[in-house]
């Protein structure tokens, strides 16, 4: 549920993992959070085009909107905007992946969710996206 006195942003992002069960997040330039590689879709796209194509444009890669397998969609506190939720649809990239940050990425780190996590991560993946990863499927 929005509350009152914040903007909305609605988003896509995506759950990477490299060879060593990591998950990918990214910071962005002037910013201090990590987070998903995503972001806004463009008009007329579709959440998983969206995805697809920030994931190519952020770090590199490169995978058909049809192959992201959807996760959840959640409402959280945005991480780098005052005053601001975000909408966001998150998927998950089948397989295992390597990254480079491009574009509006300053640096990328591989989490190991089995460990401490760092406290510089959004809320949106402390609050849903970790707790829906760690559900048995």
């Amino acid at each position: 549920m929005k509350e009152a006195g914040t903007d909305l942003i609605v988003v896509s992002a995506v759950c990477v993992y490299n060879g060593e069960g990591r998950l990918l997040t990214v910071r962005k330039r002037g910013t201090d959070k990590f987070m998903h590689p995503g972001g806004k879709p463009e008009p007329g796209e579709t959440a998983a085009e969206a995805a697809s194509r920030e994931l190519l444009e952020e770090v590199g890669i490169d995978i058909a909107p049809n192959h992201l397998e959807p996760l959840g969609m959640w409402l959280a506190v945005a991480a780098n905007e005052a005053a601001t939720n975000i909408e966001a649809t998150v998927f998950t990239a089948p397989g295992t992946w390597d990254a480079h940050p491009s574009a509006e990425i300053a640096e990328i780190r591989w989490l190991d969710v089995d460990a401490p996590l760092p406290t510089d991560l959004a809320p949106l993946l402390t609050d849903h996206v970790l707790p829906a990863l760690a559900r048995p499927k």
